[in-house]
């Protein structure tokens, strides 16, 4: 098929330019310059009837403050740093405690708020940002730069570099609520597959504290199974996070460490056909169930609740600055940090 995708700016306001990535399937993709964030994604249900599969804010301003990181790219660490600190060449770092007493998603000024530079290419959006010495308590001046791109299959393509002139710990990710049914219902009866054999337990504080087997508990889903029914089960650490909020290691060795570009999950939704795929190169990617979206106001004068949207956000180990595997997730002076992620929105019969 002749790839006709196209990109442009599609609407401005004060707070926000809107670009719209097209493909010769029916699909559109509108990127947000207000932290390089996806806000809709419209995709064809099997009876061709056009849905939105992500959420959004009711109003571009929520963009500004971004306080639950719709469709974001989140840096520079995403997830958390246990009370804040890290060490770093024996050097103590203290940044925002913005979750309690951790650091999350790289606190309030995260580049989950800040404007990028967009720049059209051929089918393609670069979204650049600098982030300066010290800001949020970070060292090194990060030069950071994320291009999406959407072709005919459906597949979007999330590739991130990052270059600093002082070592720095990094960890990027995207931060998109999907409902694949376009939110005609919330996410209970989405078939989930998740190629892991571990998980990251957590502490209250949902800081990781163990590398456990997924086997025979509510976190194997290794063969496809409905969310909602999981959502039930007497597992303490469904308990601690109110449904699932866990990192999975989705690379060889659970070390910590990228590895190649692969398939690492896919939910299917059977009442409109859609299925999304993950593939990523990253050590972990973090299931997270909505469990906190009660009475958030979100398009169509829609007020989203609990279990209305779900993420997989591809990512280093949460808190990893911290344990065994740090040097794998600092960037250093002359390095080049690379990600790709790739989410596929396609139909199954």
């Amino acid at each position: 098929m002749t790839n006709k995708k196209t990109v442009s700016c599609t609407a401005t306001t004060a707070d926000e330019n809107i670009y719209t990535l097209r493909n010769a399937r029916d699909m559109q993709l509108m990127i947000s310059d207000r932290g390089a964030s996806l806000v809709s994604w419209l995709a064809p249900d099997r009876y061709g009837r056009v849905g939105d599969v992500l959420l959004a804010y009711a109003e571009a301003s929520s963009y500004v403050e971004n306080p639950f990181y719709f469709g974001a790219i989140i840096g520079r660490w995403a997830n958390r740093i246990a009370a804040g600190q890290f060490k770093l060449d024996g050097r103590s770092y203290a940044v925002e405690c913005n979750d309690g007493g951790n650091n999350l998603h790289g606190g309030s000024t995260g580049f989950h708020t800040a404007r990028w530079l967009a720049t059209e290419e051929e089918g393609s959006l670069r979204m650049s940002l600098t982030s300066p010495d010290g800001e949020g308590g970070f060292p090194g001046n990060l030069k950071v730069q994320v291009t999406y791109r959407l072709d005919d299959e459906g597949r979007l393509t999330i590739d991130y570099e990052a270059q600093s002139d002082a070592p720095t710990p990094i960890n990027l990710t995207s931060h998109p609520y999907f409902n694949l049914n376009a939110g005609t219902s919330d996410i209970k009866d989405h078939l989930l597959s998740i190629d892991a054999s571990h998980y990251l337990k957590i502490d209250e504080a949902s800081i990781p504290i163990e590398l456990a087997s997924v086997a025979g508990s509510a976190f194997d889903f290794r063969q496809p199974a409905p969310i909602g029914p999981r959502l039930n089960w007497p597992d303490q650490q469904i308990l601690i996070a109110g449904g699932f909020n866990h990192c999975y290691c989705v690379q060889e060795g659970l070390n910590g460490q990228p590895g190649p570009l692969r398939e690492v999950a896919s939910v299917y939704d059977p009442g409109s056909g859609r299925k999304l795929s993950v593939a990523t190169d990253q050590a972990g990617l973090q299931f997270y169930s909505g469990n906190f979206l009660n009475g958030v106001a979100g398009r169509d004068a829609h007020d989203y609740a609990r279990h209305d949207g779900f993420c997989l956000e591809a990512q280093a180990y949460p808190n990893q600055i911290n344990g065994p595997y740090a040097e794998a997730v600092i960037l250093r002076p002359g390095q080049v940090y690379r990600q790709t992620t790739v989410y596929r929105i396609s139909l199954q019969s």
